[in-house]
């Protein structure tokens, strides 16, 4: 697996089914700005609201023209034909709990203070990836904005001085061990 993280901002989306699985995707979707249309016979009230475009019908190999990210969740026959007609476009899809129909898996997630920190089973044990998300986020410093605030001000500093990348993580280490020295 080749992990990425991906701007969708303004970007259109296009995700496959109606139910509860396509509802838990969509707010991370509209999170990352992505413009989100849902495809599916059937749509949870919850998917019903302003700023998704709903198509009420079954699939269409033509509902991923102009898509730039493909999420399946409807059943494995449906996630098939998605996958079909994306691997005709160059999309990759996430077809949710179903590994054979996906090109692509979302793992664990833990997103704090500009940091994103991803987790994957490859596609094998979403349950593992969740609890080692929980873990991460409890792990995680929970003065982390000060980290971005050090790093932000260290890059600027480094790109105006000239300072190869090879000195630059000693340096970043060094400001924040000062972060904490300054605290005692």
């Amino acid at each position: 697996m080749f992990p990425a993280f991906l701007k969708l901002e303004g970007r259109r989306v296009v995700v496959v089914g109606g139910g509860p699985v396509a509802a838990s995707k969509i707010d991370g979707l509209l999170a990352a700005g992505a413009t989100v249309t849902v495809v599916a016979p059937a749509i949870r009230p919850e998917i019903e609201r302003p700023g998704i475009t709903l198509i009420k019908r079954s699939f269409e190999s033509s509902d991923l023209d102009g898509a730039w990210w493909v999420v399946a969740a409807a059943p494995p026959e449906v996630n098939r034909q998605v996958l079909l007609a994306a691997e005709a476009r160059c999309l990759f899809v996430n077809a949710v709990d179903d590994p054979p129909n996906a090109t692509a898996y979302l793992g664990g997630v833990v997103r704090r203070s500009g940091v994103t920190v991803a987790i994957s089973t490859n596609g094998r044990a979403p349950a593992l990836a969740g609890l080692l998300r929980e873990a991460l986020d409890g792990w995680l410093p929970a003065d982390l904005d000060e980290w971005m605030t050090v790093s932000d001000a260290a890059r600027r500093a480094w790109r105006q001085d000239g300072v190869p990348m090879a000195k630059r993580r000693p340096q970043l280490l060094e400001a924040l061990n000062r972060l904490y020295a300054d605290k005692e």
